[in-house]
Formats: structure tokens, sequence, C-alpha cells
């Protein structure tokens, strides 16, 4: 039961780590972020991204940082996470 409430958190946080790559790379091809699928990642990952779009502007005023230390949170989140349900499980059993 215990490893499979962690692999589940494990796969979640992997998973929406993907989705915001894969909505960066979306900002590589014109127009893709407008498709169904580019507004649709644009809805999972933006309020995440957007956190640290207020504080870390763009270089240059074109190269947007933020989901680059928005993955690396992410990381950090997951392992602090990961964690704390791996302890607190431990408590319990």
């Amino acid at each position: 039961m215990e490893q499979s409430i962690l692999y589940f958190v494990r796969l979640a946080l992997e998973i929406y780590s993907y989705l915001i790559i894969g909505y960066v790379l979306l900002s590589w091809f014109p127009n893709a972020r407008e498709s169904s699928i580019g507004q649709l990642l644009g809805r999972i990952v933006e309020p995440y991204i957007g956190i640290f779009r207020r504080f870390i502007p763009p270089i240059g005023g074109v190269l947007d940082l933020s989901p680059i230390v928005a993955l690396l949170a992410l990381r950090f989140i997951s392992i602090g996470l990961i964690s704390v349900i791996s302890y607190l499980l431990n408590l319990a059993g």
C-alpha cells in the first residue's frame, strides 16, 4: 500500500514535469500554443509557471527562464514531498 502511494505521487509529479517541458517546446513552433493541445497545456501549467514569472523577468525581453526554475522547484518539492509521505507512512506502519 505504501509503495503504491509513493509510486502514484512520483508518477503524478513526473507527468506534470513532462507537461511543463511539452508546453515550453510548443513555444518553438509558431501558433502551437494557440492549438487545442497548447491551450490545454497552458491551462494546466501556466498557474504554476506564472508564480515564477512574477519574480523572474525574461532575459533580454525574449528568453524566459521561469520554466527552468519551475522545473527545478518542482523537483525539490517532489523530493521533499516523497520524503514526508514516506516518513508518515513509516510512522503509521
